[in-house]
């Protein structure tokens, strides 16, 4: 066998196991499982102030000790319209003592949000981005994003384009962060 035949095959050889070892290192994982990239340790999520479709203010201080799932949507978006009913679901499986979910819009049309979260058949809390402060704070550049944090301030996982937010590899992303595993 010629030697660049030899290189090639150990190439292939050597892609071929890196792949099989990594398999089960991401079965164990599940944010590897749920396609979630990890932030690196010890990054922290940027103190944000938003007001809620309501008129509520919302403060990031007042989530502290609470796992927070932010997403970040838009009307005009299919594949966030596609998510939607899958976050709701999520929250009704998630304890609120210890799990809160916000969504995040740069949307302006209070009106419309509320006629398309009724339509929907959701009910997500809503807050607003009017500057798009925090948008570039957690450097959202595609719809949907979202950015998991832990009780403790830390960002954990961020999942950009559409999931099923309520599937058994969501939950037990959930649920591992809740339980203090990062």
């Amino acid at each position: 066998m010629p030697v660049a035949l030899k290189r090639v095959a150990m190439a292939v050889l050597l892609s071929v196991l890196s792949v099989i070892s990594a398999g089960p290192a991401c079965a164990s994982d599940p944010f590897g499982s749920f396609k979630m990239s990890r932030f690196p340790a010890g990054s922290m999520a940027a103190p944000f102030e938003l007001t809620t479709l309501e008129g509520k203010v919302v403060k990031s201080r007042e989530l502290a000790g609470k796992v927070v799932l932010v997403n970040f949507w838009a009307t005009w978006c299919g594949p966030c319209k596609e998510e939607m009913p899958s976050l709701a679901r999520l929250q009704k499986q998630l304890d609120p003592a210890q799990f809160v979910l916000l969504t995040v819009t740069t949307d302006l049309q209070r009106q419309g949000i509320a006629h398309f979260l009724s339509q929907m058949g959701v009910g997500l809390p809503v807050l607003f981005d009017e500057d798009q402060d925090m948008s570039r704070s957690f450097m959202v550049r595609g719809l949907p994003t979202t950015i998991v944090i832990a009780r403790d301030g830390t960002l954990v996982g961020r999942a950009v384009g559409p999931r099923v937010w309520d599937s058994p590899e969501a939950v037990a992303v959930m649920r591992q962060v809740m339980g203090g595993g990062k």
